[in-house]
């Protein structure tokens, strides 16, 4: 009898690890087969993230506004970019920029080295046909009024601007220069390219100092559009 109670008792006590080891197994497993669902998770977010950001490169690259006026700018040192800015905030203006391929560094623009770029360019005009990255406007006919922004060297234009005006045609076409200069004036700089161009209306020209005020920028663009 004694024995027999002995194999009940040992019996049970096997049926209860049994139970509590399949119970263990199976909270494992399903541990395990959540893992993935949440992985794929962050990769639908990450598409999506990627989709919106395309979407807003896309948008924030077109500078088309549909604008008549255009603001076309060469700025070595962030100057005339400023002041053309201004002006096409003033008026509505789309903008454009005039790059060298080969753009000027800090060191090219010494003027006060007699071997920098700049000083080899000013002493040998052969050096200042200066190639561009583009010289053709997205619409360029749809422009009839052309604001040309550029800086003053050796109290000219500079002569990157000069590739642009000479490759462009400016028929039919109403041209405001301005010019920024830490001294000199804008002297024969919007003559010169004026003969240059050959083609389009002149008018006279502006000069700004390296860090104008902004609302004197504002007024003479206002003043140029109520003509």
């Amino acid at each position: 009898m004694k024995n027999t109670w002995k194999a009940i008792v040992a019996g049970a006590a096997a049926l209860i690890l049994t139970a509590c080891g399949s119970t263990a197994g199976s909270t494992t497993t399903t541990t395990a087969t959540t893992a993935p669902a949440a992985a794929s998770t962050v990769k639908t977010t990450d598409q999506d993230t990627e989709s919106t950001t395309s979407e807003t490169t896309a948008q924030s690259t077109s500078s088309d506004t549909g604008s008549n006026v255009l603001v076309v700018y060469y700025s070595a040192s962030g100057n005339t970019q400023a002041v053309a800015e201004e002006i096409a905030d003033a008026v509505g203006a789309d903008l454009f920029e005039v790059t060298p391929k080969e753009p000027y560094t800090d060191d090219d623009l010494n003027w006060s080295n007699p071997d920098s770029r700049v000083s080899k360019e000013h002493d040998d005009e052969s050096l200042r046909d200066v190639p561009l990255t583009t010289t053709s406007v997205d619409n360029w006919d749809s422009y009839d009024m052309v604001f040309i922004g550029y800086p003053i060297w050796w109290g000219i234009a500079a002569w990157p601007m000069d590739s642009f005006v000479k490759a462009n045609d400016f028929t039919g076409k109403t041209v405001i220069p301005f010019c920024t200069s830490s001294s000199s004036g804008i002297g024969d700089s919007a003559d010169l390219l004026s003969e240059d161009a050959g083609t389009g209306t002149w008018l006279d020209g502006e000069r700004f100092s390296s860090h104008p005020n902004a609302d004197d920028v504002t007024a003479f663009a206002q003043s140029v559009l109520a003509q």
